[in-house]
């Protein structure tokens, strides 16, 4: 294991990633539920959608855990499998098999930007403070989504948001975990954030929130995969009217990899001098093939997951983390009815506190300079306000941009920033 994952080096061992790759699991877990009921919603056979998430997820962890050794897990990404399902197939009326053949078709052009260098040139070219505002954006927006699915938060048509009734079981719950996490946290206990989740999960019993499994094993999702494997229409899906969606697949997922990379990466203190991400073309190209190898089978966009930070925070370090994650959603295919039952109240504490770590990395942020506080701003606040790293990026880059140019400081703005700002302004307008 040290040999191939270079533990000693990263000053990390077997157990400790072990930890870290079964709490990552757990924290997003959720996806088992979420992301084939969402698909479903595009006609997708739900065990199918279930079976298709699994074996993407499975292979995209254990590939990135052996060729880039880094600690990124990852899985069908949210965002995008809603954009998927309710804006493609719901609002457009595309079918399912040409929405397919529009990820797969996204994910050969990530595969060609990386092959040739290019998205890791955009990694590199970002400015150092946006990098670090884009890790305190990402953990606010964890925050956010923990507040959220522990029922703390709920939605206000007045106040756009609103504090929610703190003695429903769910939101009471959350409560007990956050405690309980915080308390094993601040003790230094390992395995504290997964501690804390299976301790929830037990106390969620006898308040009506963790639902008894319905049975242990089954095969059925694996017989349904059939329906949804190799049925995409890629030829389908090159219509011209199309191209727009295309460039829409491409750019999103494109930025939310970059953003959790930088984020993930940040927290665990795995930039250089530089900021930049030693590299940084092994996880990118795993995450471009991993979208189309996800689009073969019946899935979308697969990208690299923001809960891969619950696992850095328990020590993961290194690829042993991502190949534990892959092994456990290899399982999970078969025993799905009893790993589903972890409830989102028991796994939103350890996001909020996860956002409350990568917090730190606002201390680093120059604020003093108006031209640079006020990109690092706009790229913290819009990610949560708009449920969207994407959008938090657009902002930045082009107030960014915008603000070096009218304070006549030109140079510091590079050529690839200049093009990636032209580029949101053109998304937007589109």
């Amino acid at each position: 294991m040290d040999r191939i994952f270079k533990l000693k080096e990263n000053k990390t061992n077997v157990r400790t990633e072990l930890i870290a790759g079964l709490t990552t699991f757990v924290t997003m877990a959720y996806v088992l539920v979420v992301v084939p009921d969402i698909l479903s919603a595009a006609g997708i056979p739900i065990y199918a959608a279930l079976a298709a998430t699994c074996i993407s997820s499975f292979v995209a962890c254990i590939a990135n855990g052996f060729y880039s050794n880094y600690p990124f897990a990852l899985a069908p990404g949210m965002g995008l499998v809603a954009f998927f399902s309710f804006t493609v197939v719901g609002q457009m009326g595309i079918g399912w098999q040409q929405a397919l053949g529009l990820v797969f078709i996204s994910g050969v052009i990530f595969i060609l930007l990386t092959l040739t260098n290019v998205r890791e040139a955009i990694l590199d070219a970002i400015p150092m403070n946006l990098k670090q505002a884009i890790t305190v954006g990402i953990g606010i927006f964890l925050a956010f989504l923990g507040l959220k699915n522990a029922g703390w938060v709920v939605p206000n048509p007045a106040t756009f948001v609103n504090l929610a009734n703190l003695t429903e079981p769910n939101a009471l719950l959350a409560a007990i975990g956050f405690v309980i996490v915080i308390i094993l946290s601040i003790r230094g206990v390992t395995g504290a954030f997964l501690i804390g989740i299976a301790v929830t999960t037990i106390i969620g019993i006898p308040m009506g929130v963790t639902q008894a499994p319905q049975g242990i094993f089954s095969l059925e999702p694996l017989t349904a995969l059939g329906v949804t494997a190799f049925k995409l229409d890629v030829m389908g899906s090159l219509k011209a009217g199309f191209i727009g969606l295309i460039f829409a697949f491409t750019f999103a997922n494109m930025f939310d990899t970059m953003g959790t990379l930088i984020g993930v990466a940040t927290r665990a203190n795995m930039l250089d001098e530089q900021g930049r991400l030693p590299n940084a073309g092994r996880p990118l190209l795993v995450d471009a093939g991993a979208t189309s190898f996800g689009a073969l089978l019946g899935t979308s966009t697969v990208t690299t997951y923001l809960e891969s930070a619950s696992g850095v925070a328990a020590g993961g370090r290194t690829g042993l983390t991502a190949v534990v994650v892959g092994v456990l959603f290899g399982i999970a295919l078969f025993f799905a009815p009893i790993l589903t039952i972890v409830p989102s109240a028991a796994t939103a504490p350890v996001l909020i506190i996860v956002g409350v770590m990568m917090a730190e990395s606002v201390l680093d942020i120059n604020f003093k300079d108006f031209t640079e506080a006020v990109p690092a701003f706009l790229t913290i606040i819009m990610m949560p306000l708009t449920f969207n790293i994407a959008n938090g990026f657009a902002f930045g880059f082009i107030s960014y941009t915008l603000v070096k140019v009218a304070a006549g400081r030109t140079k510091e703005v590079s050529l690839i920033m200049y093009i990636l700002s032209a580029l949101f302004l053109i998304n937007f307008t589109l």
